[in-house]
């Protein structure tokens, strides 16, 4: 222990005697362990961010779409071919064990009018159990029921985006609206949902009830279905609930299994895998980039270390003339090369700190600050330290004490 405390006091006294050298000797390792932190505090921080955005979609969300089927198998524009209908969501609800719920939707552009205001926005038409499948809340006044279904009511919930763009710091829950020619009664406004995970705000919208949108707002045949939404029961049973709808609606469209269908399935959890995949490949690479630098600053360390050898033959020569072994002459030089990789790795860390926080108070991130980033790096520094420093301090302790007192 007292060789080791001795080591590391002369370990410093060096380092503190070539400040500027030492800077320079650890600036590879200092660049490579801030872009470590750095990269994995932001990666985490902008997974977090797009993991709440895809779990916003909905709960256990999974999506049909429309897909038309030409005679060769290829596929024509989207929704062109056989359409889903309302049936086919009460067919998969009826038959499917997986699914908990399921709505039809309509989507079209339109322009709200209040007063002397108005926005441009989206309109969709729907079923009630949609806000079930979105697990989207009213968060004033309420939603419609069935009655206003089956009568077609001229009613709407607003999203808080077109809310707050049309009435400001008013409430608008029982005014009146005219979307077209035709005036709706605002029953609610919808909870905020923020950003879509592909860009987008889910809150710019207006819903209403599916007939009254067929009648007023876009004309379509009875029962048609833009697409079906579906809710699984648990991000468990989401693919089976996926497997379950598939079957479903071949049986209802007389597809065989080894025929291309006429819809897509899409679920939550494949945005869930697709966004784990791309994020694991930039972190990977930005990762090896930041590991280059690392070994290049091991390098550095190394090459520092053979020149100080060089320099301190003589003092070599006496420390192992009054007594010192080898071993103390190559813990010396050992824990030197240490000393300066761990000093790189606390400042890479702490720099990367800094640049975390500012990003995170300038863009608005929540970046969650993670020990294990911070541990794995000051661990790989010391790790540079002695796979880079061995050499030097290897070829110290093989000097000749005779040779090295004569050294000049």
């Amino acid at each position: 222990m007292r060789a080791l405390l001795d080591g590391i006091r002369l370990a410093l006294r060096a380092i503190a005697r070539n400040p500027l050298r030492a800077s320079l000797t650890v600036l590879g390792i200092l660049i490579g362990v801030a872009a470590v932190v750095i990269v994995t505090g932001l990666g985490t921080g902008v997974r977090s961010g797009i993991a709440a955005q895809i779990q916003s979609i909905g709960s256990n969300f999974v999506i049909v779409f429309p897909q038309s089927r030409q005679s060769s198998g290829a596929h024509g524009a989207q929704g062109a071919g056989v359409r889903l209908t309302e049936e086919d969501g009460r067919a998969v609800m009826r038959e499917s064990t997986s699914v908990v719920a399921i709505a039809p939707a309509l989507r079209s552009a339109g322009q709200v009018v209040y007063g002397d205001k108005n926005w441009n926005t989206s309109i969709i038409g729907t079923t009630i159990p949609y806000f079930t499948v979105r697990d989207w809340h009213v968060e004033r006044g309420a939603m419609w029921d069935e009655h206003d279904e089956v009568l077609k009511s001229k009613l709407i919930l607003l999203g808080s985006s077109v809310a707050t763009n049309l009435f400001g710091s008013e409430d608008p829950v029982g005014r009146t609206v005219r979307i077209g020619r035709y005036p709706y009664r605002v029953v609610g406004v919808l909870k905020s949902k923020g950003e879509a995970p592909f860009g987008g705000d889910q809150d710019d919208c207006v819903l209403m009830p599916i007939g009254s949108f067929r009648t007023r707002v876009t004309r379509t045949p009875p029962g048609f279905a833009g697409v079906l939404m579906a809710s699984a029961s648990s991000a468990e049973t989401t693919d089976r609930a996926v497997r379950q709808i598939e079957s479903i609606l071949r049986q209802r469209h007389h597809i065989p299994d080894d025929t291309e269908p006429d819809f897509e399935i899409h679920s939550q959890k494949e945005f869930q895998e697709m966004q784990a995949t791309v994020f694991g490949l930039l972190t990977g690479l930005l990762i090896g980039v930041a590991a280059v630098s690392l070994v290049v600053g091991g390098i550095g360390v190394m090459n520092i270390m053979l020149v100080s050898v060089t320099e301190r033959t003589r003092e070599i020569g006496i420390r192992m003339a009054i007594g010192a072994r080898a071993g103390d002459i190559r813990a010396q030089f050992l824990i030197e090369a240490v000393a300066l990789a761990l000093l790189g790795g606390l400042t890479g860390s702490l720099i990367g700190i800094v640049v975390m926080s500012v990003v995170s108070r300038v863009l608005g991130w929540t970046i969650p600050l993670d020990p294990r980033p911070f541990i794995i790096s000051i661990g790989v520094s010391g790790g540079i330290g002695i796979a880079f420093g061995f050499f030097p301090a290897r070829r110290a302790a093989q000097l000749d004490p005779i040779e090295a007192l004569r050294h000049e």
